[in-house]
């Protein structure tokens, strides 16, 4: 009895230590695939499985995004200049059971095939094109490595390019050629700054002028405004006083002896200037007898005067001559 007990014990520990051996852990970021007897069978998700021992197992494939490193290389461009190239690849996996039995070592092949395309794309290049159109060689490796890996069951995400040095010597130089570019760069942007101030001065100057032009041509306009509208208003009044003189004197309606006395007084004012010589009108004679019988009537008023008799009417002046 304690034979079978000791026997069912055993049975129960060995029962045991097969179910144990049988479990399996599938991570969330893997896959796993099943095989009996060395033939795939199925692909399981995560989580924990139970294959049976030494009949079946699991082989799990990590489905996160793997990163490659390209070892540099020394790759001759178009311009035969020799440059170290290197690069980075990274990839996940699609299916994984193409990955697992499509290729035996897919770290090493996808690294031969970059360095070998890489090659290729940057040999088509000469050396300023491969220094400065990275994105170009990125987009065009990718574009290859992807082609060639989709019957893998891998898909790559992107290609990136970490350094191209070319030799020391080529190196050298270009920084020499990059020096006499920003020094010729600098030259002609101060040669063109010296242009632009030397324009903006003339420009200054020519609208200066132009401006005091305009204001003195703004200044003469306006005072020949205010003299011809000061002439004006002077004519305009001597016009007023010459239309009221000349309508009291008809209005008034003087005599010959008045006439005579204002034109005395005329000729007094025009004689006493600096003129040696006086050309009187043609029509002066006729004052001139108005005159001298004005000075008769004042010669005979006066004797009369002295005499107490009454003064006579003094005789009418002579008609003038035509």
């Amino acid at each position: 009895m304690e034979a079978l007990i000791g026997l069912f014990a055993l049975v129960a520990l060995a029962l045991i230590v097969f179910v144990f051996i049988g479990l399996r852990i599938v991570r969330p970021f893997e896959k796993g695939l099943v095989e009996m007897l060395g033939k795939y069978q199925r692909t399981v998700d995560s989580g924990l499985r139970w294959v049976m021992p030494f009949v079946k197992r699991i082989t799990t494939v990590d489905m996160r995004e793997q990163v490659i490193d390209v070892p540099p290389q020394e790759v001759i461009t178009k311009d035969n200049v020799v440059v170290t190239v290197d690069a980075v690849i990274y990839y996940e996996a699609t299916d994984p059971v193409k990955l697992v039995y499509n290729v035996g070592n897919f770290i090493l092949a996808i690294t031969k095939l970059a360095q070998t395309n890489l090659r290729n794309v940057v040999g088509d290049l000469d050396l300023d094109s491969a220094l400065t159109s990275r994105e170009i060689i990125n987009s065009k490796l990718r574009q290859i490595l992807d082609d060639a890996t989709d019957k893998w069951g891998t898909r790559v995400v992107r290609v990136e390019i970490q350094r191209i040095e070319p030799p020391p010597d080529v190196t050298e130089s270009m920084h020499r050629q990059m020096k006499a570019e920003r020094l010729r760069r600098a030259v002609v942007t101060e040669a063109e700054g010296e242009k632009r101030s030397a324009i903006l001065k003339a420009e200054g100057v020519r609208e200066k002028q132009i401006l005091e032009a305009e204001g003195q041509a703004e200044a003469t306009k306006r005072v020949a405004d205010a003299r011809r509208y000061q002439l004006e208003t002077v004519a305009e009044g001597e016009a007023r006083n010459i239309e009221r003189t000349y309508a009291a004197i008809h209005t008034g309606d003087p005599s010959p002896d008045l006439l005579a006395i204002k034109y005395l007084e005329a000729l007094g004012a025009v004689a006493n200037g600096r003129a040696t010589k006086i050309f009187l009108p043609l029509e002066s004679s006729g004052v001139l007898s108005s005159v001298a019988a004005l000075g008769e009537v004042f010669a005979s008023t006066g004797t009369q005067a002295q005499s107490g008799d009454d003064p006579a009417p003094p005789p009418p002046p002579p008609p003038a001559p035509a």
